[in-house]
């Protein structure tokens, strides 16, 4: 059954008119789960939606995925963590997953948009509707660079049910789950629970023993989540290439290799992989986590140059 005729047996009269005025605008595409454009990995779950709606780039939705998600009230440092690791996996050509919730996924969501895979958004509203509002400015962009997919139909308002459910496909659409801060009761240890129902890969960042946001990635490290603390232990277990960071204490002692490369001058990825003898998407991710800590400023072009006040 085609995605029209799918619609028309199962909507209300006025709901499928709408759906077809929404179909109108640029970029707006309903899927059917037959239809050579609906995600393969979605196919492999027990229960998957017969329909998607989606705005952007549909193509995005077979690129190999993997889902970064959290606690909506992130702390400082996990929304840092969560955008440079999406960046890295980006640039290692992955499409970042998440659910557009405020703290982690936004951070995640922004990462993803910076490197070459881009980023998905599974929303647990219809796909004409911005929530939260607070993430209207995000939800353009994912709209226009990436992709923002729902299950649920036009005019579909937030409901507290609906967000367990969309979360089987932010796990269903990727290789792995990385769970970067989470409470005991988080949504986030329900899209866990359904990758390793899904047979996905879970990863989790551990935290301080006194955090809250901790707890639920140390419960999910105790059942058997892959402790992370370096993109590459990610990259390593997809078998992707990558070069691992130096140690803290290396780098205190010898300075910074991807700053030390960067010279006076704006300077490409490619440029620093060349001349670290580093891979790109392991510079590109210490790259960002500099921008995040203000040490370098991104320049037209695709180039960074070294802020003057970081230069000893």
């Amino acid at each position: 059954m085609d995605a029209i005729t799918h619609l028309r047996a199962t909507l209300a009269p006025e709901r499928f008119d709408n759906t077809l005025k929404w179909l109108e605008a640029p970029g707006h595409h309903v899927i059917a789960l037959g239809d050579c454009e609906y995600p393969a990995m979605l196919r492999e779950i027990s229960d998957p939606p017969a329909v998607l709606y989606v705005t952007g780039r549909v193509e995005l939705l077979n690129r190999r995925s993997f889902s970064i998600v959290g606690s909506r009230n992130a702390s400082v440092q996990g929304a840092r963590d969560a955008e440079s690791f999406a960046h890295a996996l980006s640039d290692a050509g992955l499409a970042v997953v998440s659910g557009m919730a405020l703290g982690i996924d936004a951070a995640a969501h922004r990462g993803g948009l910076r490197g070459q895979g881009s980023s998905v958004a599974v929303i647990g509203t219809g796909a004409d509707r911005i929530y939260p509002p607070k993430n209207r400015d995000l939800a353009h962009e994912l709209a226009e660079r990436g992709v923002i997919v729902s299950e649920f139909p036009v005019g579909t308002a937030p409901r507290p049910e609906n967000f367990p459910q969309r979360n089987r496909l932010i796990s269903g659409l990727s290789k792995g789950v990385l769970v970067v801060e989470a409470a005991l009761e988080s949504g986030s240890l329900i899209t866990a629970r359904f990758a390793a129902e899904q047979g996905r890969d879970v990863f989790a960042i551990p935290g301080s023993i006194h955090s809250p946001m901790s707890k639920g990635c140390h419960r999910l490290i105790k059942e058997g989540a892959k402790l992370v603390d370096g993109v590459g232990d990610i990259l390593e277990e997809l078998g992707l290439d990558y070069a691992p960071a130096l140690p803290a204490r290396l780098l205190a002692e010898t300075g910074d290799p991807i700053l030390d490369a960067m010279g006076g001058s704006p300077v490409s990825i490619d440029q620093l992989a060349q001349r670290t003898g580093v891979t790109a998407h392991a510079v590109a991710s210490r790259v960002s986590l500099l921008q995040i800590e203000g040490r370098i400023a991104s320049m037209s072009g695709g180039l960074f140059q070294r802020l003057q006040e970081s230069i000893e």
